[in-house]
């Protein structure tokens, strides 16, 4: 444990030095910046998984002074050999790809475009497997040409700078170890590149508590899944994702996953890189998920889903297509009905409610989803989120709700619940008030709460269980839901207790005259202040 804490340090360093080269460059906090640090980041990755797995299938490499060398001493047909008996998670590299030899050219005059035409190069060999697809069919490779970023007088010196950062480190001795470990050094490789932007796709960043709850209710432990398919229409960089894919297994599981942003799109592809999911990354799609779903069945019918989890963008702007949404083939997918176009305020349109329609529509008979939402639709009265409120008690498939903390998100103050959805649970409902949990903490202007690993744990045991806490939980029936007209909150069907206290008629009494007594006071105190308040006016009025 002591070596991977020491590792993950020196990972996290090597990306601080690679973030200190785009400010030494221009590029600190620019918008290109994360480009530069994802694409040379997942580059030293896919070099070192490359020479790691090869001297796993020939031994007498890891004695070789210069693997490089004696890679480039294979005959074509060997060369070939050795590749095609690679792991399918592992990027085909050819010896004048290897950081090794970019180091030793370094000081070429065009070194540059040596740099990125081997990034090129990488991707053009892998794109099969490793680039990421949109709606309409096009590929999008795994590298762009990087040095083109910064001035052509500096790009020689900036390449140059992220080689030599690149060539000391290796990640070889720990490929073994698992999601709990490169979860980690996602987090912290993206920190500053997927923050909530305020409204765009995919741009929210899913707290890893959130995450967590989300796919310990949906998978547990005795479930045992295996061969299953799981899907996010609005994956960002794919922490819902990962964390269900943990839960079940990386082997024993498909990602499927859509959205709009590239940005996005391009940190799920390195998430899955790092996690073991490469045999996904075909599913990963850039496209809007709400206007044109990508994933289809034999049929052309929307495919459906074993698993599904989303945090989708709660209000966005989509005025510019709402109207080619509202057709007859929408009707069964956009059920309870397509937000209207305001007057004003169109960046307000409820755009989650299209979101969760989708993922419902999208599920497989016996299928699970969890779905964060905005807490005010578990309330609503009426509307549009009404009506879906209706169909999963009407259809028998809500496994339950879990209100959060204000402030789970540090980045917006939206309270936020987790709709847990499960076609298969025909009796009780779980309703979770989770409101006062967690603590206060600042993170940068914001303030955030924070649960702790005990909180987390208490919500997921109390849900998976079906507890009845005091304040806390509740374990309803769908008629009760109907009776209470729809409503999702656990505080509405806590129980008011009242406490009764044993008294004389003497201490009754007294009770009584002290209360009588102290009106009195206050009334004589009042009838005071009020004489001191008209003499100050009249003193003001005169002065």
């Amino acid at each position: 444990m002591t070596t991977t804490v020491a590792f993950q340090n020196q990972v996290k360093s090597l990306i601080d030095n690679l973030k200190g080269i785009c400010a030494n460059y221009g590029l600190g906090n620019d918008g290109d910046e994360y480009k530069v640090i994802t694409q040379v980041f997942l580059y030293k990755f896919l070099n070192d998984k490359f020479t790691y797995e090869v001297k796993q299938l020939n031994p007498d490499l890891v004695e070789a002074e210069d693997l490089q060398k004696t890679l480039e001493e294979y005959s074509d047909e060997n060369y070939e050999m050795l590749t095609l008996q690679l792991n399918a998670d592992t990027a085909v590299l050819q010896p004048h790809h290897l950081i090794s030899h970019l180091y030793n050219e370094q000081n070429q005059k065009d070194f540059a475009k040596t740099f990125d035409d081997t990034l090129m190069d990488i991707a053009r060999l892998n794109n099969e497997i490793f680039a990421v697809k949109t709606t309409g069919g096009a590929k999008e490779p795994l590298f762009e040409r990087i040095s083109e970023i910064v001035e052509t007088s500096e790009r020689n010196a900036f390449c140059r700078a992220l080689i030599n950062q690149l060539v000391e480190f290796s990640f070889e001795h720990i490929f073994n170890e698992k999601y709990d470990f490169y979860a980690t050094i996602f987090e912290y490789l993206i920190k500053d590149y997927n923050n909530d932007s305020g409204g765009t796709y995919a741009e929210y960043y899913t707290p890893h508590a959130v995450a967590k709850i989300m796919a310990a209710i949906l998978v547990k432990p005795e479930d045992n899944p295996n061969n299953v398919t799981c899907y996010d229409p609005s994956a960002g960089s794919g922490t819902l994702l990962m964390n269900l894919a943990h839960a079940i297994g990386e082997d024993r599981c498909t990602i499927y996953s859509q959205d709009v942003s590239k940005k996005s799109s391009k940190l799920l592809r390195l998430n899955l890189i790092l996690n073991n999911l490469v045999h996904s990354l075909q599913n990963v799609i850039r496209g809007n998920t709400i206007l044109a779903p990508y994933h289809k069945d034999e049929n052309n019918e929307l495919e459906k889903f074993n698993y599904i989890v989303s945090n989708p963008p709660f209000k966005l702007d989509f005025s510019e297509y709402r109207d080619d949404l509202d057709t007859k083939e929408n009707n069964d997918r956009f059920f309870a009905g397509i937000p209207k176009t305001p007057k004003s305020k169109k960046s307000g349109m409820a755009i989650y409610s299209l979101f969760l329609q989708h993922i419902i529509h999208s599920l497989k008979p016996s299928g699970k989803a969890a779905v964060v939402v905005p807490t005010g639709f578990i309330t609503a009265q009426s509307g549009i989120d009404k009506k879906i409120r209706e169909k999963l008690i009407e259809n028998k498939m809500l496994a339950g709700v879990v209100s959060m903390p204000s402030n789970i998100f540090a980045t917006t103050g939206t309270n936020v619940s987790i709709v847990f959805l499960d076609k298969s649970n025909k009796e009780d409902v779980v309703l979770i008030d989770a409101s006062k949990l967690g603590t206060k903490v600042k993170e940068g202007k914001n303030q955030k709460t924070v649960l702790s690993h005990e909180e987390e744990q208490y919500i997921i045991d109390t849900f998976n269980y079906k507890k009845q806490e005091d304040d806390f939980s509740v374990v309803v029936k769908y008629d009760e839901i109907k009776k209470k007209n729809y409503s999702l909150s656990a505080g509405q069907y806590f129980e008011i207790k009242i406490e009764y206290i044993d008294i004389s008629a003497d201490d009754f009494i007294n009770k009584l005259n002290s209360f009588d007594n102290s009106l009195e006071s206050l009334f004589l105190k009042s009838k005071s202040l009020e004489r001191d308040i008209k003499n100050n006016l009249k003193t003001l009025k005169y002065d």
